[in-house]
């Protein structure tokens, strides 16, 4: 049986202990990381060799790695460590790892080179100054052979369990059979598209209607890959928790053994919200590293990596819930989470696999929303009341950077002759002192004796702060800089809106990656926003409805453009009491505002009080949604006014009798502002005029549109109705965007 480990996956396996400790350290971006490496590197001689490729074997174990630089003159292999502040406050668990990680490098390289010994250097770099602090040790082989040996027993005898239920799992997943017997049509074309995307390495954008079972649908092929094409892990990304919900459902028809971890948010997973994460502070970050490897022991020998079981080891060991579950995401087969654990930044699923060199399955679910998610998460905000109340809590070493920031920015607003501005590029002098605050807060909070606490404004200000500069770094066509006035107070933003060039490398990073929802419709959209690779396979599955399940009608008598609001609750009241009296049931009626569905609500109430209605308010908790939801019953009456795009358009499933049908009086199209319109001409210079008003606009309205009368029809024999009303469902160019299986009347 032949094992394989990467040099860090190994060290930290081996060598990290004691607490978990996620005090504020002013860690250095990548850009900053690859100039420190890079700076070394052009200060050593012409003989001085970078990632230098090694590997080497005890056992069945095979590890492999680059070391970040070695001279063969001197004798002397270098671990490159960049780092921002005082370095005597580096941890001594930390510095521990790093010469872990150093002497098995050295054995590594003794090894394949015949070297009696070398000295071991680990070079810290300070990425402000790009001065060189190093720490060097000489070592001879034979004690280097020894330190690897240690290590490498600590995790053969682990990794041999985890090879024989890799086998177990690849034979058990290799003979499944498809937990129903047949697929539901449509089920089938999904599945085989699937996993020809898996078996072919590539990326798949696959368009598959509400009711054929798109969770298993993806999943069982998927699974079946892992076997065939040797992957080591699925990854099944959501938007909403039904998501992870409806995943588990599926994979407990599945075989068991399966190690599945569904990834927490941290304030759910919190047992101690009012201490910090640091062993001074909370209990269970106390030691976390030391009590980790009997937890881990105990689940592995139980197999079960449920949530459940995951939170009762946390317990029974002390150990903090939330990082237990992402320190078994490890070892696990299926993790379940939200996009932003592989699509963000610091997307800890990315970082895994790319650091462990893992193959994985990239599974996207209701892809749609990945779209505003991804700008989301590579868009950064600023407020000047924010900046005002970092100030008056600043020590005083760092105020003169605050004002400094302060007068820049204000200088900009003055400037500025409307109260929206878009900027060419990020305003020179706001970028300046913001990144002189920035280091300036690193540096303080590198020498102070006591870290700022986790509610502090100026720390909230400064993570703010830092990920603007760092995005920044990264400004390009794909994003606006403007600054909004708002009375006394502004905003200053970078708006990430194309994410297709952060998206990108994390597609690369997969082995294939499965992007599939119910409305992807134009296709071309969705592969110009995410970053899709030109290779990638499209399917359009056949909807298994037929026309007559769903009457669709057009009101084109009614706008419902801003100016004919007021005008258009009566004919939409009117149509919406029409339909109960002919068909009494559960009924949705969506408007493009909370004020707008009020006006309608209360016509209603006015003209026909027998008529049970109740609404969305702003601001909902998860309580008073589940009683909205609550009212959709089998057999019960009246209408829930909703607003379009908001909590019940979509991830909601009312089968049957518990909803009838849906009003939609709104193509969904996003507010016309000077934002948006900033965001049209952006997409105007990138794809061309004609799509830019579709990419802004049409598109993702008429998404919307489509997933919330996905409501109504959510099994092969649910009958109901929509009603489309506004006048221009009439034009061509938004019918080709409805779905092909519907009868439009007079189309």
């Amino acid at each position: 049986m032949r094992l394989t480990v990467a040099v860090r996956a190994l060290c930290e396996f081996s060598a990290k202990r004691g607490d978990l400790d996620l005090r504020f350290t002013p860690a250095p971006s990548a850009q900053e990381g690859m100039a420190g490496h890079a700076a070394v590197a052009e200060r050593r001689g012409d003989g001085y060799e970078s990632e230098v490729p090694l590997s080497g074997a005890h056992g069945e174990l095979t590890v492999r790695g680059r070391a970040d630089g070695f001279d063969a003159r001197l004798a002397r292999l270098e671990e490159i460590k960049t780092y921002r502040g005082d370095l005597a406050a580096m941890g001594e668990n930390q510095r521990a790892l790093h010469w872990a990680q150093a002497r098995v490098y050295g054995h590594l390289i003794c090894q394949a080179r015949g070297l009696p010994g070398l000295t071991l250097a680990l070079i810290y770099v300070d990425v402000q100054t790009l001065d060189e602090t190093a720490l060097t040790e000489w070592q001879d082989a034979e004690a280097l052979a020894e330190h690897f040996r240690q290590a490498c027993d600590a995790y053969a005898q682990w990794a041999r369990r985890q090879a024989l239920h890799r086998r177990a799992r690849d034979a058990a997943l290799s003979a499944m059979r498809f937990p129903h017997g047949d697929f539901r049509p449509g089920q089938r074309e999904l599945a085989v598209a699937v996993f020809r995307a898996a078996r072919d390495g590539r990326a798949l954008l696959a368009q598959a209607p509400t009711g054929i079972g798109k969770t298993l649908g993806t999943l069982f092929p998927a699974l079946k890959a892992c076997a065939a094409q040797g992957l080591d892990k699925v990854f099944f990304l959501t938007a909403k928790g039904s998501g992870r919900a409806l995943a588990l459902r599926a994979l407990a028809q599945l075989p068991p053994g399966l190690r599945v971890v569904e990834m927490l948010a941290r304030d759910k997973a919190c047992l101690h919200p009012d201490k910090h994460c640091h062993g001074e502070s909370c209990p269970l970050a106390r030691g976390f590293y030391d009590r980790l490897p009997a937890a881990r022991a105990a689940l592995e020998a139980a197999g079960d990596y449920s949530q459940p079981a995951l939170a009762r080891a946390a317990r029974e060991h002390a150990l903090c819930p939330y990082f237990l579950n992402q320190e078994m995401a490890r070892w696990a087969d299926v993790v379940i989470g939200d996009y932003n654990y592989y699509y963000d930044a610091n997307g800890l699923l990315h970082m895994l696999a790319q650091a462990c060199q893992w193959r994985v399955a990239v599974l996207v679910d209701e892809a749609h929303n990945l779209v505003e998610r991804a700008r989301a998460m590579y868009s950064a905000r600023l407020r000047l009341s924010a900046l005002s109340a970092a100030r008056r809590v600043a020590p005083q070493p760092l105020r003169a950077a605050l004002d400094g920031l302060k007068r820049a920015w204000r200088a900009l607003a003055r400037k500025a002759e409307e109260d929206y501005t878009v900027h060419d590029s990020v305003p020179a002098g706001v970028l300046a002192a913001l990144q002189k605050l920035v280091q300036a807060v690193a540096d303080h909070q590198a020498r102070a004796a006591q870290a700022l606490p986790a509610d502090d404004a100026l720390l909230a200000f400064y993570f703010e702060a830092l990920r603007f500069t760092r995005l920044a770094e990264q400004f390009g066509d794909h994003s606006l800089a403007d600054l909004r006035r708002e009375g006394e107070d502004s905003e200053l933003s970078l708006r990430n809106v194309v994410p297709a060039n952060f998206l990108a490398p994390r597609h690369a990073g997969a082995h294939c990656t499965v992007m599939f929802s119910g409305t992807l419709r134009p296709e071309r959209f969705y592969r110009d926003m995410l970053g899709l690779p030109a290779a990638t396979a499209w399917v359009d599955v056949p909807a298994p409805f037929q026309a007559e399940q769903l009457a669709v009608t057009v009101a084109g008598h009614v706008s419902t453009r801003f100016r004919d609001r007021q005008r258009s609750v009566a004919p939409i009241g009117a149509i919406i009491a029409r339909q109960y009296r002919e068909r009494p049931g559960n009924y949705l009626a969506f408007l493009s505002s909370f004020d707008y569905a009020r006006q309608v609500a209360e016509w209603l109430a006015r003209h026909h009080p027998g008529l049970p209605v109740w609404s969305q308010t702003p601001g909902m908790g998860e309580g008073e949604r589940e009683d909205f939801l609550a009212r959709f019953v089998e057999g019960g009456q009246g209408v829930g006014f909703a607003v379009l795009g908001g909590a019940f358009s979509e991830g909601v499933d009312l089968p049957g009798q518990r909803l009838v049908g849906a009003f939609i009086a709104t193509l969904g199209l996003p507010q016309l502002n000077p934002v948006n319109e900033a965001m049209m001409r952006l997409m105007a210079r990138r794809f061309g005029a004609e799509q830019a008003y579709d990419y802004i606009y049409l598109y993702p309205g008429l998404r919307k549109v489509v997933q919330a009368a996905g409501r109504v029809i959510r099994a092969e024999t649910d009958q109901g109705s929509v009603h489309l009303i506004d006048d221009r469902y009439r034009w061509t160019r938004v019918r080709r965007l409805l779905p092909d299986w519907w009868a439009l009347p007079g189309g």
